[in-house]
């Protein structure tokens, strides 16, 4: 599905769709601020809860975490959200004269 990172191919390898109407914008993107916002924050209020650390603990712990998890999350969210928009067959929105 992907001919890079993030960048969708022109057509799939085994059955030939064409990718063309692929554009998933930064909607993957929104998800993926909302889940990972909520696990680093609920991680760490539990830790500060529970061990107290420093300051720099947490951002050793929270920074690294939060780049870890948007990066691995992001090709699987673009990915579905490119699966929606061909199962819905959803277009760019046009106005009526």
């Amino acid at each position: 599905m992907f001919s890079g990172f993030l960048k969708p191919a022109s057509k799939c390898e085994s059955c030939g769709l064409d990718f063309a109407f692929a554009d998933s914008g930064d909607g993957p993107a929104i998800f993926i601020i909302f889940i990972v916002g909520f696990i680093v924050v609920s991680l760490a209020l539990i830790v500060e809860v529970t061990f107290h650390p420093s300051m720099i603990i947490h951002l050793l712990l929270w920074i690294p975490t939060t780049i870890a998890l948007s990066v691995a999350l992001l090709r699987p969210f673009k990915g579905v959200m490119i699966a929606l928009q061909y199962r819905h067959d959803a277009h760019e929105g046009k106005t009526h004269d």
